[in-house]
């Protein structure tokens, strides 16, 4: 098996009349895994703990969203969700992908949950993982704290570490686990010139899916964590609600990033879910 290493796996790709990073891990039938949209994310950092156990199994293709990671920072015009979904099946195209299984953390989940609404012969099967594709919530006021602080990381006197910190601690239950190296990591990656000033003067629209959920046929399982505080809970009650063949799994005592807080179970339940 190839080394499961992030320079050794790194491949581009022109998709949607763009230059997309990705990293291409393991073989098999394929998983296409999409990264929240945090300063500084990509699909490698939100899924480094998950890459060695599926990719036992699966092709993963850890795709890098435009404006993040080592994809082009461009401005994206109209919603964000629509512009991603079409560069993911363009990519899929590219790569002689016809159908595949998807993971998507948050922002990541919403762009393959649009997918599967405008072309449903593409996903296969799909995990979604505190994804909020609608701008309201019955539980929370809307915007939740996480997503606030990342509306103001750009703004005022820009990017800091100290507030790359508190965005981090936001995303889990029990932040001691946390590196310094991680931190810096993900700080580094939010200081590219090009995104700070797409996202300093023209971020992404927002989309509200709310009145297409129910076109999501694909198999779904709905991943959250009791103490998510970037995703209502009661958005993933809905998805399991509107969505045609879905189940849920929460976890108590986790936040946002439950591929990463519940790595080990994570991973059980997702290839359990794959493969029956």
């Amino acid at each position: 098996m190839q080394a499961i290493d992030e320079a050794a796996t790194s491949r581009y790709v022109q998709a949607g009349g763009l230059r997309i990073h990705y990293n291409d891990v393991g073989s098999g039938y394929p998983i296409i895994m999409l990264h929240g949209a945090g300063p500084g994310a990509s699909s490698w950092s939100n899924f480094k703990q998950n890459i060695s156990v599926l990719a036992e199994h699966y092709r993963l293709l850890l795709f890098d969203m435009p404006q993040y990671g080592k994809s082009d920072k461009v401005v994206i015009e109209g919603g964000r969700l629509t512009f991603i979904s079409r560069v993911l099946a363009d990519f899929m195209d590219k790569l002689d992908i016809t159908k595949a299984h998807f993971i998507g953390n948050s922002m990541g989940g919403q762009v393959a949950i649009k997918l599967a609404i405008d072309r449903p012969e593409r996903v296969d099967k799909l995990v979604v993982i505190g994804s909020t594709p609608v701008g309201h919530s019955l539980f929370c006021p809307m915007p939740l704290e996480g997503i606030k602080l990342i509306q103001n990381y750009y703004r005022g006197e820009g990017p800091t570490l100290e507030k790359m910190r508190t965005l981090i601690q936001t995303l889990v239950y029990d932040s001691s686990f946390l590196t310094e190296d991680t931190l810096r990591e993900r700080y580094e990656a939010s200081l590219d010139p090009d995104v700070i000033r797409i996202m300093s003067t023209r971020p992404p629209e927002r989309e509200d899916l709310y009145d297409q959920l129910h076109r999501v046929a694909c198999p779904t399982l709905i991943i959250w964590g009791m103490e998510d505080r970037f995703g209502a809970l009661d958005i993933g009650l809905l998805m399991l609600k509107r969505f045609q063949n879905a189940r849920m799994h929460i976890f108590s005592k986790c936040g946002h990033w439950a591929q990463v807080e519940k790595a080990d179970e994570f991973n059980r339940l997702v290839l359990d879910f794959f493969s029956h």
